[in-house]
């Protein structure tokens, strides 16, 4: 990763709140940067948050779909409980003390 890119706030099975949207999710992956498209960006960040920022990957809670969101529209969630997303258990084995543990990849 280049010097000047920032460290990731938050980690792979953080809670979440988005400031903007006002919902709740847990982080299952994590891009230092935007690694979507130019026509994606175009369409969908309108706020036009930084692409040389991380990027998180996100399960929203009591819905199906997943996000794509820039770092500066997240805040830590303070509920601490868990999320309910039909992909929970796809990536994550359990929730413990406030985080979803991550599934461990099979060799």
């Amino acid at each position: 990763m280049d010097e000047d890119c920032a460290q990731a706030r938050f980690g792979i099975g953080e809670l979440i709140h988005h400031l903007l949207f006002d919902y709740r999710g847990v982080v299952y992956d994590v891009d230092p940067v935007f690694c979507g498209s130019e026509e994606w960006y175009r369409q969908v960040a309108r706020s036009a948050p930084p692409r040389d920022r991380p990027w998180y990957r996100v399960l929203v809670s009591g819905a199906e779909h997943v996000t794509y969101v820039a770092e500066r529209n997240l805040e830590r969630d303070t509920l601490q409980t868990p999320i309910s997303h039909p992909g929970i258990a796809y990536f994550f084995e359990r929730f413990e003390n406030g985080y979803y543990i991550p599934r461990r990849l099979s060799q």
